[in-house]
């Protein structure tokens, strides 16, 4: 990628995808159950080599994946994501043994994962999170407690769940756990949510997990989550952008049609410098989430890699729920019509800017780094430290 351009091989593929979320994933998508894991869906995007993308491709590539995918299919865009938040922790810091018992079924789409940090507690701010994981005689640990707003619960097949261990305070003190669905002690509930996937409550009735289900080292299990958090944050503003684009091309579609006033729509000033707008705004969030995709390519461990993310996932969600009600507005009743575009992408566009750190969250991150990197008056060149981002999803 040069100069932020796409080549045509990256532009063919692109173009690719959004035909195969329009063509193949969306008429799955549209036989599932609103609130349900759609096990369909997820096979389609295994059979297609979409899920085995997730786990190879780099972070510029995993947003061009979500970002076309959103473009033709949010359904798809999300069960694919979700499938990559959740196992991704296995990917990175799980023993061979793991990787080799739950992966291979990920990537085929047949073993739903989730993604368990957030609490009722603990939401942005993650390092609070109060599920206890209480030391066995057996060398393992118990889990009591509850976690809730998990995607694909209480359908995943296993959990990465984040535990308090005690080995310090705050996130010093947290674990990551693979913990499988069928554990003894563990039970979920559906909860009823603005989303056309699965989101639920888990019940943790010490949970027996052992040194085998570890994630990691005892202790290291918020630098496993937020490992996680920053590989995806820059791809969550890809599928923003990629809802923004089709809500764009929507509206300059009807603009460009729709007869009032004796012409069309676009003809008239207001309208036009609106989309306009529409359009700088959505390339704007576009570029920030390649550099920062880029970013986290170049060098994972930078210093830079959270405020980039943060960045880019801030101004990419903010800019799509801009794009998004400008487009319903300019088309009017018609795209409140049940089963309308804009009608789907309005209902879907609010979620991300709260999801893996709500927009303040994000803003924290980056105003952190920014004065971390200058020495406070008082404080005798100590620079403050980055604190913890929340997540939802």
């Amino acid at each position: 990628m040069a100069g932020f351009a796409l080549d045509p091989e990256q532009e063919q593929w692109c173009e690719r995808l959004r035909a195969l979320a329009s063509r193949r994933l969306g008429p799955l998508a549209g036989k599932g159950e609103p609130g349900r894991v759609n096990r369909p869906l997820l096979a389609a995007l295994g059979e297609h080599g979409l899920l085995e993308r997730v786990f190879s491709a780099g972070a510029l590539d995993l947003c061009l994946l979500r970002e076309s995918l959103a473009y033709g299919c949010t359904e798809a865009e999300t069960a694919l994501a979700l499938q990559g938040l959740g196992a991704h922790p296995v990917l990175s810091a799980g023993s061979a043994a793991q990787r080799e018992r739950w992966l291979p079924g990920v990537r085929e789409g047949r073993t739903v994962a989730a993604f368990a940090l957030s609490e009722p507690g603990a939401g942005s701010d993650a390092a609070a999170l109060a599920l206890a994981a209480q030391p066995c005689a057996t060398g393992g640990w118990r889990l009591s407690g509850e976690k809730r707003w998990i995607s694909n619960a209480p359908e995943a097949d296993f959990y990465t769940v984040f535990a308090r261990t005690g080995e310090g305070p705050g996130a010093k003190g947290v674990s990551a756990f693979l913990v499988p669905a069928d554990r003894p002690g563990l039970t979920g509930e559906a909860l009823d949510m603005l989303s056309p996937h699965a989101i639920g409550a888990l019940r943790f009735d010490g949970v027996p997990v052992g040194p085998e289900d570890l994630l990691g080292e005892p202790g290291h299990g918020f630098r496993v989550a937020m490992d996680t958090l920053n590989r995806f944050r820059p791809s969550v503003g890809a599928f923003a952008v990629g809802m923004a684009r089709a809500a764009l091309d929507a509206t300059l579609a009807h603009t460009a049609h729709r007869t009032a006033f004796g012409g069309v729509l676009g003809d008239l000033q207001a309208v036009a410098h609106r989309v306009a707008e529409m359009a700088t705004r959505t390339e704007a969030a576009r570029l920030l989430v390649y550099a920062a995709a880029g970013a986290y390519d170049a060098d994972s461990g930078s210093p830079d890699v959270p405020r980039r993310a943060a960045m880019a996932k801030l101004l990419a969600t903010e800019t799509a729920q801009y794009v998004v009600d400008h487009a319903v507005q300019l088309h009017g009743a018609v795209a409140l019509q049940r089963g309308h575009l804009l009608e789907h992408l309005y209902r879907e566009v609010r979620a991300p800017r709260i999801y893996e750190g709500a927009s303040e969250v994000q803003r924290t991150i980056i105003a952190r780094s920014l004065y971390g990197q200058q020495a406070r008056p008082g404080q005798h060149g100590q620079q403050p430290q980055p604190g913890p981002a929340g997540v939802a999803r």
